[in-house]
Order: structure tokens, then sequence, then C-alpha cells
């Protein structure tokens, strides 16, 4: 049996290792030079905002900050490579599909627009007047406005993601698929109920005063390395950080940070984890409500004793309400539900829970770890519950902080890219352009998809992204978008999504972030983008564009907008010449923007207030808000363990990769290389399989629902994960992730909680 896919994980994570890799990535683009001297603006407060994750910038954001996604990224984007219309003519969209994800953007940066010939199956470079032409007359043909569904990616800036959004509501629907929809919906649904406001409530600078740290499924080391800055140097000056995770991650265990010359050279790195358990894939919920019940043990012994009281008094008499029920709740639960949901035992979690009694300033981070579950609103209303007795939020060094993925995926809901607008959003832009505005609430992604397959809707137009490889039940998705009329995409790089054509297709290739954006007069223009921690600043790209034929996502959308619904309302043309005046628009419908184009010239950027940060609670009680419910009545692992053979999946990323793009075949972190196509497993259950490491079997989706499922040709790789519980990489197995399995109010795919079993290829 061939295993040498399987080879040594990293000793830790950063160091030199990451500097290996990136150099590599840089090679791999065509312009070491020129990529590694773009890299030197990122993050800078005259350069561009790095395009991979959302972690926030320092203050001191004039100093070069090392991060392993972000080289990948600027190289991916600056690459010398280019996908011009001679490779389409070359080949069929059909040969092109079956390219991997890899292979095809690989190609490089789209250089021309391209309209799809059904009879030749090619991709053909058209004008960008005949292509806004077609687009709007197809969009103008349908009956009914809810026919179109408008995706949007979260690398979209808030200018773009404005002036989307206000085309998008004049031409009559609210049809808003989000990338948002697919990660953390749970995090906003829950935190407004809890909090007020959807957002984390703590600055960059929380982390050098927070006494300790609960990291709850969520990998940075992967995801957005640069939070393990702030972690280690939190673990150096002696925070506590209490990880939550199935799987054992080299990124939360060890990290050498590679701006630590000494560290480098010393070959050294810094402990990040002071605890690290882990639970079942679905037992979040109850490891947190364990962890409340070991305080409220130790809040009565303290009273017994005559001690001071472990709980916030003031905090929970002043602040909240429906405390006494949450108690109930937390009393009510047995200790042996809560060991068995969670898969830790009682004193794991008491150990946690002395942590956190010992800390003056807790913060809470969490990721799609926790939002990818039927339960997962449940959870987090659970994490706030916890944060709330010792009144962690609204204090220096503590709050509640969802870690976001895509740069702006949160700039991109704060200006109007929501399903479900808030009437007063409606009503600030019915009066700023004196036209109404739709009410009816439209689509998300889950709803957009069963448009598009039941036949209600018949046109997708996407600003970037890669849908059709980032959406659950791939093999649905695609049969969806090819019987569309119309499928237009705005993108960098050729990918997926862009071969599963309509019967009318567009390909449109926009600037990226690294490059300059400027107007008819030569004037650069500058974009802005809000980070996790509600910090809005500028970017200009600073590298000369990939091809001249290329425009900016606002002047596209401009574009497709002038075409569609006219100039009579607004003037597209001019906001596309001058991204101030859409600013301006900002300003006047959006609370928090005042005196935006000033404030967003100044080194950093400035703060949108975040109100529950101030402990002004703007929930129906007007306090933050406990919630009492009782833990699910079963979660995935329980569901798995009654059939023999069947195991509950999760899905991640690989170290080489940042959402649905695969940068590399080699994942160092985890000791897999050249492979994707892998399923982590413990070795005790590959041993009940009578299987070994690097057997191929196809995976097989469990959800009864008729439709089969199956991710065909995947080896096993013993892991450190929790019996019953498996793990492998996105997209390969969307695939298995069933429609119909949707989070309770949050309606997000459930990508951490799959059912499966395994067969032999040859069965």
């Amino acid at each position: 049996m061939d295993k040498t896919f399987i080879g040594k994980r990293s000793s830790a994570a950063g160091g030199w290792g990451a500097l290996k890799s990136c150099g590599k990535r840089l090679l791999q683009s065509g312009g070491p030079i020129s990529g590694a001297r773009t890299m030197l603006k990122a993050n800078q407060p005259d350069g561009f905002d790095c395009p991979g994750c959302a972690w926030g910038d320092p203050a001191h954001g004039s100093s070069f900050e090392f991060c392993e996604n972000g080289v990948k990224a600027v190289a991916w984007e600056a690459t010398e490579k280019r996908a011009t219309p001679d490779l389409f003519e070359r080949n069929t969209v059909s040969e092109l599909r079956r390219l991997t994800d890899f292979e095809l953007e690989l190609h490089g940066r789209l250089t021309h627009p391209l309209r799809y010939d059904a009879q030749s199956d090619r991709y053909l470079a058209v004008s960008w007047e005949d292509a806004f032409a077609e687009i709007g007359a197809i969009l103008n043909s349908f009956d009914h406005p809810d026919r179109a569904e408008f995706y949007t990616s979260g690398r979209a800036s808030n200018e773009a993601a404005y002036l989307y959004q206000l085309f998008v509501r004049l031409y009559g629907t609210n049809n808003f698929p989000d990338c948002s929809n697919m990660c953390h919906e749970a995090s906003g649904v829950a935190l407004r109920q809890a909090i007020g406001i959807g957002k984390g409530t703590v600055l960059l600078e929380d982390f050098e005063k927070a006494d300790a740290i609960f990291v709850i499924g969520q990998n940075p080391g992967t995801n957005h390395p640069r939070m393990l800055g702030d972690l280690r140097r939190a673990a150096i000056r002696g925070a506590r950080i209490v990880v939550f995770n199935p799987v054992r991650e080299k990124g939360l265990e060890r990290f050498s940070d590679p701006q630590d010359k000494i560290e480098m050279l010393r070959g050294g790195s810094t402990d990040i984890a002071s605890h690290y358990f882990q639970p079942r894939l679905g037992g979040d919920m109850a490891a947190v409500r364990g962890m409340a019940k070991a305080v409220f043990s130790a809040e009565a012994a303290a009273l017994t004793a005559g001690n001071p009281s472990v709980l916030d008094h003031a905090f929970l008499a002043e602040h909240c309400s429906g405390f006494e029920d949450y108690r109930a709740s937390v009393e009510a639960t047995g200790w042996s539900e809560i060991e068995d949901q969670s898969g830790l035992t009682r004193e794991d979690l008491e150990r946690a829970a002395a942590v956190y009694m010992a800390a003056e300033r807790v913060i809470c981070t969490w990721a799609m770890g926790v939002t990818q579950h039927v339960h997962s609103v449940a959870t987090i209303r659970e994490i706030a519950n916890f944060m709330f007795l010792r009144g962690n939020v609204g204090k220096p060094g503590a709050g509640l902080c969802p870690v976001r993925g895509h740069s702006n995926v949160q700039g991109d809901r704060t200006v109007g890219i929501n399903e479900k607008p808030p009437a007063a959003f409606l009503d600030a832009l019915e009066k700023q352009f004196g036209v109404t505005m739709p009410r009816r609430e439209g689509h998300n992604v889950l709803a957009a998809i069963g448009a598009m397959l039941d036949g209600s809707a018949q046109a997708f137009i996407g600003l970037g992204g890669n849908f059709a490889r980032a959406t659950p039940d791939s093999a649905l998705v695609e049969k969806a978008l090819r019987r569309l009329k119309l499928t237009m995409n705005i993108a960098t790089k050729p990918n997926h999504s862009h071969l599963m054509p309509g019967e009318a297709s567009f390909i449109l290739p926009c600037l990226g972030r690294t490059e300059m954006d400027l107007n008819t007069g030569g004037q650069s223009q500058l974009i802005s983008v809000e980070d996790s921690m509600s910090m809005v600043h500028g970017s200009a790209g600073i590298n000369r564009p990939a091809s001249p034929h290329l425009l900016s996502e606002v002047a596209i959308i401009a574009g497709i907008a002038q075409a569609t619904v006219g100039s009579s309302v607004v003037d597209w043309e001019e906001l596309a010449e001058d991204y101030d005046l859409i600013r301006d628009h900002i300003e006047a419908t959006i609370p928090g923007f005042e005196d935006y184009n000033a404030r967003l010239r100044k080194p950093r950027g400035f703060l949108l207030r975040n109100s529950a940060s101030h402990r002004e609670w703007d929930t129906t009680s007007g306090k933050a808000s406990f919630a009492a419910a009782a833990l699910p009545a079963e979660t995935p692992h329980q569901q798995a363990r009654k059939s023999k053979g069947r195991f509950a999946l999760q899905t991640f990323r690989s170290h080489d990769q940042y959402n649905t793009t695969v940068y590399g075949l080699d994942d160092r972190y985890r000791g897999v290389y050249g492979e994707r196509h892998v399923i982590f497993i413990h070795p005790d259950d590959l041993k009940d399989m009578n299987a070994a490491a690097g057997d191929r079997v196809d995976v097989i989706g469990e959800y009864d629902d008729g439709v089969e499922r199956v991710a065909r040709s995947f080896r096993f790789v013993p892991y450190d994960i929790p019996r019953g519980s498996v793990a492998g990489y996105y997209p390969e197995l969307n695939i298995l992730v069933p429609l119909g399995s949707a989070g309770e109010e949050s309606d997000t795919p459930t990508s951490k909680s799959i059912m499966v079993s395994f067969r032999t290829e040859a069965a």
C-alpha cells in the first residue's frame, strides 16, 4: 500500500516551514520579487488591505506584519500568469471542468470579458458594452425581479457591496444569497438576540489585556494566522488559553513567530494552549453548559463558606434578563448528559471553568466549528450566557469574538447585503433616493438554490467567490446553475462556477485588491473594508492591472445597473468615477459612517460604534439576554453511534488553502502531502473496520432523503480526533452536505455534522 502521502507533521505552526511555503507560492506565481515587494504594502496605511482573512490590524499598522495566508493570497492574486481568451479557445468548458480547483486557478488572471458560446462549448471574448447590454436585456425580460439571485462574496469592498445592493433593490428584489449565510450567520442571529448587535464586542487591543482566552471550534493556524501572533503574545505574558476543538491542530499547540528573529534562529516556538480539550462533533454546547454548571457549583460553595461571590451579581442585576431561568436550566441538566454529549469528563470541564473563574477579563472566540451545526444558534447563546456570568462583555480585555473569514464579509452585511433588510435601512434608502424599495424578504443561499432547482429563479449573478464549490450538495447545485437562462460571474481567476453555464453565461474580469484602480482622469480610487473588530479602513492597490481590459467591481456593477435600471434615479457613471460619492450615500443611509471620507483617510481608519461593548443592549428586554434552552436532544455523534459503521464528518480547510482557493496540495500541519482526497480518522476506528492508513474508500452520505451522495476514492489518515468523528477537506466533500440539513434559525449548511459511512472502492 502506497502511504507516501502521509509524512512528518510540523513541530509548530509558523517558523521556517511558513517561510518555505511562502517562497514556494511566490515562485509558483511567476514573480517572486514583485510578489515580495507587493506583500510589504499589505495592511499598511498607504497600501492595500490583504485579500485574505478579516483579522484586525494592530494600531502600529505601519510595521510589516508577516502572515503566511496573506503572502499566499497576494502571490495568488499578483501572479504573472494569465488566463487569456486563448485558454478558452483551446479548451472547451467540458474539458476545463475535468481540472481540479488547483489546476484551474493555476492558469492565472482573467484578462478579457467572456461570453459562453453553447454551440462550440467555449467562452469567447466579448466587449464590455455588449456584455452589459445583453445581461440587462435578459434581467429585464423576466416577469418578476425575484427570478434573479444576486450572490456576494465577502471579498467585495464596502463601496462595491453598497452599489450592488442599491442596484438590486432598484431592480426590485431582496434576493441576496451571501457567503455569510454559509459561515457566521448563526453568530449574527445569536448575538442579536443576546446582546442586540450581530457583531463581536472586542478590539484587537483587548487581547493584550485578557487574563484568559477561550478558543472554541476554530483553527487560526490555517484560517487566520495573524491571530496566532496575538495568542502567542498573550501566552508569553501569562494569559491562559483554553482550546475546545475535536481535532488536534498544530497552530493551537505551538507557534514559531517568523517575526521573532531569536526564536527563528534558535528553532524555538511558544506554547499556545494552556488547556486543550477535544469534544465530540456537536458537543460544544454541552461543554459550555458543563463549565457553567461548575461555576454555579463554585458559587454555591463560596456562599456557604462565606467567601466572595463567584458571579458578577452587579452586572447580572443591572444588565441582564432571564438569568434565573437559565440557572434553572443548567441545574436541570445532569452531568451524565453533559459528559455524553461533549465527550469530555466532569473533571475536564471543571478544570476549564477554574481558568474562567480565576480570570478577571475573559475573551471567547469561535468560528465555523461552532456555526455549522443544526443547533449553532443555541450554542452561541450558551457561550454568551457563560460570558455574562462574570460580566465578561463590555469591559476592557473581555468580550465575545466571532472570527470571520473573508476580508470584508462583515462589512458587506453592514452596508446592506442582507436578504432580510431592517426596515430602518430601507426607510433611509427611500429618503435618500426618493423611490420605493422592495420590502419582501429575499433568498439566502439555501433558498436561492431551492429556487434555481424548482425553476422559480432563472438567473444567477455572482459578485466574486466560487458559488458552485462553496455551497453544499455540489451535484445538485451544478444541476441548478446549468438550467438557468443567465449565469454571470465577476472574478479575478477562472473557477468551477464559471464552468456550469446557463443558456447565456458571462465571466467578467475585475481588478484585484492589490491593483491600482484609476478613474478616467487617472486618479487613484480608494475602497474600504471592515474587519472582525468593526474597524473600517481604506485600501488602495499599488500594482499595474493584470490586463488593460479589466474593470473594477464598482465599474462592472455600475455598467450592469445602467443597462438594467437606467440612470433616472442614480447616475451610475458618476459614482463609478468617484467612490467618495458612494461613501456619501453610505454616510447618509447607515448609522456610524459620519464624516466617512475624512475618517477613512486617517491611518488605521475608524471604529464603528458597538453598542454592546458600551453595555447598551438593543434587545427586546433592553438588557443582555440569557437563553434557557435545553441541550440538543441528540448530537451528530450520538446519532452516528446508533448504527455500526456510521461516523459524524466535519469538513475543513487544508493548510495550503483559503476558502475554495487551493494554493497547493500539501497540509504540513497535519502531515499530508500531495493529496486532498483524505479522511482523518481515529486509529482505533480504523482497526475496528479492519482498515489501514492509505486504504481507499468511497464516502457515503447517510442523510435520509432518497438522494445518493458519494465522494469517491478517499484515503484514510490516522489522526488524533475523537472516536466516531472523522474529518476531511472541502470543497471536495461538499457533495455530501445535504441541502435539507440546516441550522435552526440560521439556515446555515451543517458542514460540521454530516452523517457518513465508508465502502471499499471495489464494492
